[in-house]
């Protein structure tokens, strides 16, 4: 979407002329030396087609037409080899980067609360020799503190070095890692740990004080907690028969000589028992094999060119969450390393922001800030954002502009980011193409679940467009299936659609101890080949790539027979600067629908003063003009964006609290628990619907 362009008539026309003479002179030599005439042919390529030749697939990568890929090299077929493999290949490089805290400060917020701000230092760097040796040793002390192959063990902890670390001990001594997100509530933790029998537990010094240690009774089978945190190293009030130990003392355990045999782990042995964050009730745990997640990194990587021992990865998304762990995992492959960081440490002082939406909060604030330009430095911004917008769409770059209009905004992530890539949830066609315009770099979108290992597909950084997840990776193929319901068949023109259905090496071995669950969504075809059932409902281009268009759990028929997909709505509407999370919500005997709003702070305030309203935060959410009015600019936003009229919310609710894992009624992966926010908000959905 261009930018409004706010100038005398004029003025534009000349700078157009300007632009074209420069663009006329510069582009034949330009277009010879930057090698972009073969990037327009990679974007143009046929990158996927259906086997069979039938519209609904299967669907291949072209490069894997007669065999799905399931390693990268000949023998590495288990995780713990790969690790085994870089560690040979680049056993001096930096491996692991923890960045030093040097201090806290409280950052009170507008709406009253208390953030910490955190001031940063360097990165501390483990070799890939120092990491391999580190697992190798906590994995012995594991095995001497009773852990048994093929037993399960839990890991609950934020995101950082350690983590990995004591995975990838965990992947060598074949012990199946329970994996727990570190926003569970306790009712979560405590089924995962007795669903899984552990007796095992690694976390951390904070998640074992604010969280486990209420629940330790819960959990009988537990006689052991590693804490990855060096100090404190002694525990009170931890219940009789727990014993507690840093990993640090575990390490010194396994280190001994007698300690360090193993047996490893086998292709076809769970690697991962990973719990997803139910959005839909109790989470629950897919049994990942070594040859699932080595499947799945064979395809992502194929997918990101030239990646290489010199290429540097920021680990900042939960690990728990198969997209992290995966993608941290295609780095160990590669020899890159990894710095862990958070959105609290993308920057060397900052206070929190919610990991899930970053591109979108990057976007929205750059914006924001573009309203309060100059109006010579935001004419300057439009003029070039638009220029940009229309190079990229033709496959050409920008150098002129890159270096003199958007050099500021990419050093917001550094300076050096060659490229991005989102996945776990779509991201907007507005702000895709802000990314590649401001950040000078490709944005990939990625397609996959935690059942087939996080891959499905990602686009190539050759392709611009937007609204895609490009072709099947060179592990999976995908089938669309006829869902009647929806009214999506493989035979609709001008593009094929129905439910996504991945097959390939990277699709897991189902749930642990749900059999129900794993008759319904998995199958294996007659080739001996595992397939699931995604539930989402996709659409194929000519070119064999993929978009997303539904989800079969998020349509609603309404009273006059209307189909409406909320997630549809409600990814339009948080590309509105007013919204920073949306539920649409709809009653299949009502006739319209309604929403709930987390409003952007900054943005309402700024309405409230306009139209002079005032009073706590809480109160101009609750004001029912600020209501109406916000109602009007979320209308004015979906009429933009073409929604059909039964799609657009009649009714609103503001929310003065932000949706987080904390409050219920979001996943830790912060998607919407529709079932909780409809029991929250069931009074107003009966106001809004006439009830009261």
């Amino acid at each position: 979407m261009k930018l409004k362009e706010d100038m005398n008539p004029l003025l534009l026309q000349v700078f157009r002329s300007v632009v074209w003479v420069y663009s006329f002179i510069t582009f034949i030599p330009w277009y010879f030396l930057s090698g972009t005439g073969s990037n327009l042919d990679r974007a143009r390529r046929l990158k996927a087609r259906s086997i069979s030749g039938h519209p609904a697939g299967p669907y291949r990568a072209i490069n894997c037409q007669e065999k799905l890929l399931a390693f990268l090299q000949p023998g590495v077929d288990t995780i713990d080899k790969m690790f085994e493999y870089a560690s040979v290949q680049f056993p001096e490089r930096d491996c692991l980067g923890t960045r030093e805290v040097l201090s806290e400060e409280d950052e009170p917020q507008p709406n009253g609360k208390v953030f910490k701000k955190v001031i940063l230092g360097n990165y501390n760097w483990l070799s890939y020799e120092e990491a391999y040796q580190g697992a190798k040793c906590f994995g012995s002390g594991l095995a001497a503190l009773g852990q048994r192959p093929q037993c399960n063990i839990a890991i609950f902890c934020e995101t950082r070095a350690e983590w990995l670390l004591a995975a990838q001990a965990c992947f060598m001594y074949n012990f199946p890692l329970v994996t727990l997100y570190s926003t569970l509530g306790p009712m979560a933790i405590a089924h995962g740990l007795n669903e899984t029998e552990v007796t095992h537990i690694i976390t951390s010094k904070d998640l074992l004080q604010s969280r486990l240690k209420a629940i330790l009774c819960d959990v009988p089978r537990l006689r052991y907690v590693i804490v990855v945190d060096s100090r404190p190293t002694s525990w009170p009030n931890i219940p009789r028969g727990i014993v507690v130990l840093n990993m640090d003392a575990v390490k010194e355990m396994g280190s001994k000589p007698h300690n360090m045999s193993r047996k490893k782990p086998e292709p076809s042995d769970i690697a991962v028992i990973m719990y997803t964050s139910g959005s839909t009730g109790i989470p629950k745990g897919v049994m990942i094999s070594h040859g699932n997640i080595v499947a799945g990194i064979t395809g992502m990587a194929e997918r990101i060119p030239n990646l290489n021992e010199t290429d540097t990865y920021i680990g900042y998304l939960p690990l728990a969450h198969v997209l992290e762990l995966s993608a941290e995992l295609v780095c160990i492959s590669h020899g890159c390393r990894i710095g862990y960081s958070s959105p609290q440490t993308l920057a060397d002082q900052v206070s929190p922001v919610m990991y899930s939406e970053i591109m979108d909060r990057i976007y929205k604030n750059v914006m924001t800030k573009v309203e309060e330009m100059s109006r010579f430095q935001k004419t300057l911004f439009v003029l070039a954002y638009n220029y940009k917008m229309e190079q990229i769409s033709k496959g050409y770059s920008t150098p002129l502009c890159d270096s003199l209009v958007f050099k500021r905004v990419r050093s917001l992530l550094g300076g050096n980011t060659r490229l991005l890539l989102s996945g776990g949830a779509p991201l907007s066609a507005a702000t895709q193409r802000f990314m590649n315009i401001c950040l000078c770099c490709p944005v990939g979108q990625g397609y996959g679940l935690t059942e087939t290992c996080g891959a499905g597909s990602i686009s190539e950084i050759w392709d611009y467009s937007t609204g895609r997840v490009g072709a099947p990776l060179v592990c999976s193929e995908i089938t669309l299936k006829d869902w009647e319901e929806g009214g999506y068949y493989s035979t609709d023109k001008p593009n094929p659609r129905g439910e996504i259905v991945i097959g390939g090496p990277n699709v897991s071995m189902g749930y642990y101890k749900n059999e129900g669950r794993n008759n319904n969504d998995f199958f294996v075809d007659v080739n001996g080949q595992r397939w699931f059932c995604t539930g989402d409902i996709g659409e194929l281009h000519p070119d064999g790539c993929l978009k997303i268009i539904d989800r079969k759990k998020d349509l609603v028929k309404l009273q006059a027979g209307e189909y409406v997909s909320l997630g549809k709505v409600e990814a339009v509407l948080k590309n509105c600067s007013l919204i920073d999370n949306i539920c649409a919500y709809a009653n299949s005997d009502q006739s319209y629908v309604i929403s709930f709003v987390v409003p952007n702070h900054k943005q309402l305030m700024a309405l409230a003063e306009q139209i002079q309203v005032k009073g706590t935060w809480e109160e101009i959410c609750n004001n029912p003009q600020i209501e109406k009015d916000v109602l009007g600019i979320i209308t004015e936003a979906a009429i933009a964006a073409k929604l059909e009229r039964f799609e657009i919310p009649k009714k609103i609710r503001l929310s003065s609290e932000p949706w987080t894992p904390e409050t219920g009624l979001v996943t830790d992966a912060f998607k919407l628990k529709r079932k909780e926010l409809k029991s929250h908000y069931q009074e107003d959905i009966e106001r809004m619907y006439g009830g009261k």
